[in-house]
């Protein structure tokens, strides 16, 4: 999947062809992972969230975390991962079932793999 950023996707392009032959395809499979999740969280704009939805999410953050939200303000808060992951799995389409609609199943299993082995690395 690309970025829906035609410089990003450049940017990646540029930097896969630089990669040495044994880390490319490691990087292709974050790409495509990154570019899949930019995308969903992108997509919580179409349900235009309300200030409901974000008071909402505040009430199920820590206090400390729930207070800088609060401060920043509901513009502000548009744009960060955590609300836009609420917003879309408050309409029923979770991050995991995105990707698994949106990317082959055997690109997700390669890259499921890969993490699975490195986290077993450290």
């Amino acid at each position: 999947m690309t970025h829906p950023l035609d410089s990003c996707n450049e940017s990646q392009r540029i930097f896969l062809n630089e990669c040495r032959p044994e880390e490319r395809r490691f990087h292709e499979l974050l790409f495509i992972i990154g570019n899949a999740t930019v995308r969903y969280h992108l997509m919580a704009k179409e349900f235009n969230p309300t200030t409901r939805d974000w008071e909402e999410w505040l009430e199920g953050l820590p206090e400390n975390i729930r207070i800088f939200h609060k401060e920043e303000g509901f513009e502000a808060c548009k744009r960060v991962l955590n609300f836009t992951r609420y917003v879309m799995e408050k309409n029923d389409i979770g991050l995991d079932a995105f990707l698994e609609a949106n990317i082959a199943p055997e690109i997700l299993k390669e890259y499921r793999e890969l993490v699975a082995e490195n986290e077993s690395k450290y």
